[in-house]
């Protein structure tokens, strides 16, 4: 049956070797399968810019993607909070398309909106804060405009504040905001919704407006599981790897 594959927030990097060796898998086994696999955010743990391409790690990733696109599965991506500095550079070595976020896409006859997740997550003052400085146009051109290595002890730094703010932080205040999704909800009028970035893998059905709205969270990818969303005709499910 035609299908495509959804998923997010592997943070693959060079100290998460057993995570790029079942992504490859993955890629080189059931990607083979389907239609499309869209990567909805967080692919790498950080991105530092597209000149970044030719050390030996982002390059087996890309040779693998290419090869994905290379059999004839279409490969979409998105931005997430870790590889927000993805470009096109990296779409056109991949044999891929970069999606706006959000997206709108008729799925199997189903209209179904894309986001990686991280801008519904908005009882997150201070993340929204940092999410808007760096997803600035001026920004980035500042930010890419210095060496390679300068922008990757950045990276680390801000991985580092990260994981300590986290500590500090709620999980319902990580988790998306209830309002922020019946907004997305009613402005793209009542679709499927599909997204990553809160690693908590559900599936969530709304009754609003007297509609009906099913919102599916894509899991993350760790030491413990992985698994992608397969969607076709008649529906969506989770799928362990």
């Amino acid at each position: 049956m035609l299908h495509t594959l959804f998923i997010s927030d592997l943070h693959l990097s060079e100290e998460t070797p057993h995570l790029r060796k079942r992504f490859l898998e993955f890629l080189a086994g059931p990607c083979r399968e389907a239609e499309a696999l869209y990567i909805l955010g967080d692919l790498f743990e950080t991105w530092v810019g597209d000149d970044d391409l030719p050390s030996p790690f982002n390059r087996k990733i890309v040779e693998a993607l290419r090869a994905l696109t290379a059999s004839g599965t279409a490969l979409f991506l998105m931005h997430g909070n870790r590889d927000f500095l993805l470009g096109q550079d990296f779409a056109a070595a991949c044999g891929a398309t970069l999606l706006p976020d959000p997206t709108e896409i008729v799925l199997y006859g189903v209209r179904t909106v894309l986001t990686h997740g991280d801008q519904l997550c908005t009882d997150d003052a201070e993340y929204q804060a940092y999410r808007k400085q760096v997803r600035s146009a001026a920004w980035q051109r500042q930010v890419l405009a210095l060496p390679l290595e300068a922008r990757h002890k950045m990276a680390r730094e801000a991985t580092a504040m990260s994981h300590k703010a986290k500590q500090s932080k709620t999980m319902e205040i990580m988790d998306v905001a209830p309002q922020a999704v019946t907004d997305l909800l009613r402005k793209y009028e009542y679709p499927r919704l599909i997204h990553g970035h809160t690693h908590r893998p559900a599936r969530h059905v709304y009754r609003l407006d007297d509609q009906f709205c099913e919102r599916w969270v894509l899991q993350d990818w760790n030491a413990q599981r992985a698994g992608a969303l397969r969607c076709d005709s008649e529906g969506c499910r989770f799928v362990p790897l």
